[in-house]
């Protein structure tokens, strides 16, 4: 109730002085790229003047890469971007069928993330280390992956 009060004081009084409100501006609780992870209060970036919480200085990295990729993949998470769609020119980013990681399931992969070819495919991966955890058994990785609904490409492959 506290928070209600203080977001529409602060939207009566950014229409007093004619600046626009912004329906969701507190942080994400959750890091956007390893998203089951807290976000690590230390491990805060600011994107086109708006704050974000990561879980870990990787994130930071990826992040920097990556940012719209990612507030696009994850809005369920970033809400302080909501409404923002055009201003970060987010419909020219374009979505991989993937979103997940098949060996890290709660890690979002973007374009630059390590891949393989499996099957005429490509299967991206977290990081390095997935990738070579899944090389280890590829047949038996997919075909759980592709049963958890991790890998849209390789369904009916």
């Amino acid at each position: 109730m506290k928070q209600l009060k203080l977001f529409l004081l602060a939207g009566i009084c950014s229409l007093a002085i004619g600046a626009p409100v912004t329906a969701l501006s507190q942080e994400n609780t959750k890091c956007p790229i390893m998203t089951d992870d807290d976000v690590d209060a230390e491990e805060t970036v600011e994107f086109e003047g708006v704050k974000v919480g990561l879980c870990c200085g990787k994130c930071g990295k990826l992040w920097g890469k990556n940012a719209k990729y990612y507030i696009k993949a994850a809005p369920e998470i970033l809400t302080q971007f909501k409404g923002m769609d055009a201003k970060l020119g987010l419909d020219k980013v374009t979505l991989l069928p993937q979103k997940f990681c098949p060996m890290k399931t709660k890690s979002l992969i973007c374009p630059d993330s390590p891949s393989v070819d499996y099957k005429g495919a490509k299967v991206y991966f977290f990081d390095q280390k997935a990738m070579e955890k899944w090389s280890a058994d590829a047949e038996g990785n997919a075909k759980r992956a592709v049963e958890a609904g991790l890998l849209p490409q390789l369904a009916g492959k």
